[in-house]
């Protein structure tokens, strides 16, 4: 395939403790199309990407932060990176629904390469998600 790196679509399948929440959450509130499904898992658009919520209650849940720009980032963590107005449209509907944040949206590394908005919060399965946008898409990758 001669796709660069950042064309090619991911997989990704994490453990809910319900289905019919994930539908809700993954679905409803954030918007993503439904691909297939069985009773135990379900597939999502996540942004483009493949996402899918497996039942597997006894494995849901974040455990472990680490210290970044001052705030608790949970370690295991997926998201995806919008456009800013993408962004801060999601950021208004999570406010306006009273999602409860990890960490409430906010631009990180301000004035630093890699200036980023960036939120976090959990799924009803307590999956911690990032969503985040760069006003400058080329320091994704700055140092």
């Amino acid at each position: 395939m001669n796709a660069s790196p950042a064309r090619i679509p991911f997989h990704l399948a994490f453990p809910v403790r319900d289905i019919a929440e994930a539908r809700a959450f993954y679905g409803d509130l954030l918007g993503c199309p439904e691909g297939r499904s069985a009773p135990e898992w379900v597939d999502f658009d996540f942004y483009g990407h493949q996402i899918v919520a497996h039942l597997a209650p006894g494995e849901c849940g974040h455990k472990a932060s680490s210290a970044v720009d001052g705030h608790d980032v949970p370690v295991r963590h997926f998201g995806a990176i919008l456009p800013m107005d993408q962004w801060q449209a999601l950021a208004d509907k999570l406010v306006a629904r009273q999602t409860r944040f990890v960490i409430e949206p906010y631009i990180r590394f301000k004035g630093e390469p890699g200036e980023q908005a960036t939120m976090f919060f959990l799924d009803p399965s307590g999956n911690a998600i990032e969503m985040k946008s760069f006003a400058n898409l080329d320091s994704l990758f700055a140092v």
